[in-house]
């Protein structure tokens, strides 16, 4: 086995996840050189940061949940903790029978633990509202080993606490539908309440009561962006970063591995001692299968949901109405075409310097099963998207700046067996030396839950060195 300052690994994607394994290979194993092959022409996966109307505007994630400390930790060591703000406000609605209303406090991903919160929002009528405690008298729903969010908060509570309250969080998150995400996957904090209870409501409660007390700000952000974080972290790796090489190939080596990148007709070879694949389920499950098909074939079971950033930027007076609170959310049953709408300039509150004179908004389209709707080209999706504005809060004037992101594929759904499935694919990984894996698609979408997963991976595989 190499000495460990002759050891060089490879990771696989240049995505945030990867560059976390790279900074913390760095850091964790002191002269291990890291090489990252990224297939695309530019770091940073799904983050990205670019002018609209002459200042910058994310065009994927655009915060960090500061609860969570794996994302403000790595901005503070990639040098923009002196750039990090807490949001102005995180107060949200939710766009619903023809007005906005509240977004209902003490919920655990949308699942109601006070009535009281709950009907104050307005979000649901008296009949649907009265349906809710029943919860506490009906006999035990049927868990079994996992069950969709859908499924179970509509048999315990109702369906309209499904369509008005959870599903539009779960879209605003995964840009999926309560009726096919596994509760087990994307509500973990609830999972062993609502095995334990007979109640929801109960195992709700008694959720918040498990949680860590909230402190100060829920979310920040670098100023001028989330976008700035992977070149800084790329930075920080110190790592040789290569773009536009794409890894074809993925072969067993005495002691290591051995990359294809590169043209067919011009392949070229890369060597190392170890690998992190840190690319999405479907290119992950190509260079695995000829290691371990187990670990492919549960790979090539997990599904993407397709969506697009619409980006405008208004003169000041172009609402009827200035925009206060960060934003809303839009249930799907509301039939429009945005699912969430942030109001960026007001939300973050650098743009009062940076954009004075401007009110820059970021609404979100497509839901798993809305390729159709990203299908349309940019100029329909921001004329859609500018009648919603219009409809549901005032825009009385066109933007002085539009940009249309389209992110194909771009959020992993997780689906009933989601986490059973990712601990198959862990075991079977584990079974070939010198590897180890990171992503969206294992445990987690947010910014700091894929760091933590390049992270942990980093973590694996010096460990299976020390061993």
């Amino acid at each position: 086995m190499p000495e460990p300052s002759s050891r060089h690994v490879v990771v696989v994607g240049a995505g945030i996840a990867g560059l976390a394994a790279a900074a913390a290979l760095r850091v964790a194993g002191p002269g291990v050189r890291v090489t990252v092959l990224e297939a695309s022409s530019r770091v940073g996966g799904k983050l990205r940061v670019s002018e609209l109307a002459g200042v910058p505007v994310d065009e994927g994630a655009e915060s960090l949940l500061l609860r969570r400390p794996e994302a403000v930790d790595l901005a503070r060591a990639a040098g923009l903790g002196d750039d990090l703000e807490d949001a102005a406000t995180t107060s949200a609605g939710v766009w619903s029978r023809g007005r906005l209303r509240r977004l209902p406090a003490a919920t655990v991903m949308g699942v109601p633990s006070d009535l009281r919160a709950l009907a104050a929002s307005g979000l649901l009528t008296a009949r649907e509202l009265a349906r809710v405690p029943v919860d506490a008298w009906l006999p035990r729903t049927p868990y079994g080993d996992d069950v969709t969010v859908g499924a179970y908060v509509a048999a315990r509570m109702g369906r309209a606490v499904v369509d008005r309250v959870v599903e539009p969080l779960l879209g605003g998150v995964y840009a999926g539908r309560a009726g096919e995400l596994s509760l087990d996957a994307t509500v973990p904090q609830l999972a062993p309440y609502a095995r334990e209870e007979r109640s929801l409501l109960t195992a709700a409660r008694a959720s918040r009561a498990a949680a860590p007390a909230a402190d100060g700000a829920v979310f920040g952000a670098p100023r001028g962006g989330v976008g700035r974080l992977p070149d800084a972290v790329a930075r920080l790796s110190g790592a040789t970063v290569r773009t536009g090489a794409t890894v074809r190939e993925l072969h067993r080596r005495p002691g290591g591995w051995r990359l294809v990148i590169g043209a067919t007709r011009s392949p070229e070879e890369v060597l190392a001692d170890g690998v992190v694949l840190a690319v999405p389920a479907a290119p992950a499950a190509r260079l695995l299968r000829p290691h371990s098909a187990a670990a492919a074939s549960d790979l090539a079971q997990v599904r993407y949901s397709s969506m697009a950033v619409v980006a405008l930027a208004f003169p000041g007076s172009a609402f009827r109405t200035a925009p206060s609170g960060s934003g809303f959310l839009v249930p799907p049953v509301e039939g429009r075409s945005v699912k969430a709408v942030t109001f960026t300039s007001t939300k973050w509150g650098w743009y009062a310097t940076a954009a004075p004179d401007l009110v820059l908004v970021r609404a979100s389209v497509g839901r798993l099963g809305e390729e159709a709707l990203l299908q349309r080209d940019d100029e329909d999706l921001i004329d859609l998207v500018l009648a919603d504005l219009t409809d549901l809060v005032g825009v009385t004037d066109p933007p002085v700046d539009a940009r249309v992101t389209r992110w194909g594929g771009g959020l992993p759904q997780y689906a009933v067996g989601h986490r059973t499935r990712v601990e198959r694919i862990r075991t079977a990984v584990a079974e070939l030396p010198g590897l180890t894996v990171a992503g969206a698609q294992y445990e987690g979408v947010g910014v700091p839950a894929c760091i933590g997963s390049g992270q942990r991976a980093a973590a694996d595989l010096l460990r299976q060195w020390e061993a």
